[in-house]
């Protein structure tokens, strides 16, 4: 697995494996723990109501595109309760 593995990389990921240093890996389980552990920050997150602090009424622009943004993440969370979202758009103004 560990030969066939390289063939799947592009980009980012294969230039940090064609730089790790010759027979630094052992076995395919610190293939995988090295990997994960280089690339732990690019993983997806899941978006919690913080985000919605961050959105706000910018002058000059429509309350129409304010709401679209904020509908459109609100939208994106997770089990977001109505309540909440409706205490960050009214802050936001």
């Amino acid at each position: 697995m560990c030969q066939v593995f390289p063939t799947s990389l592009k980009g980012g990921a294969l230039s940090w494996f064609t730089k790790l240093p010759p027979n630094s890996i052992n076995n395919f389980a610190t293939l995988v723990s090295m990997f994960e552990t280089q690339f732990a920050t690019s993983w997806p997150h899941h978006l919690t109501s913080i985000v919605l602090v961050g959105i706000r009424q910018e002058k000059g622009k429509s309350l129409r595109k304010f709401i679209d943004r904020f509908e459109k993440v609100a939208m994106s969370i997770r089990n977001l309760s109505p309540d909440v979202a409706m205490h960050h758009m009214l802050m936001a103004f």
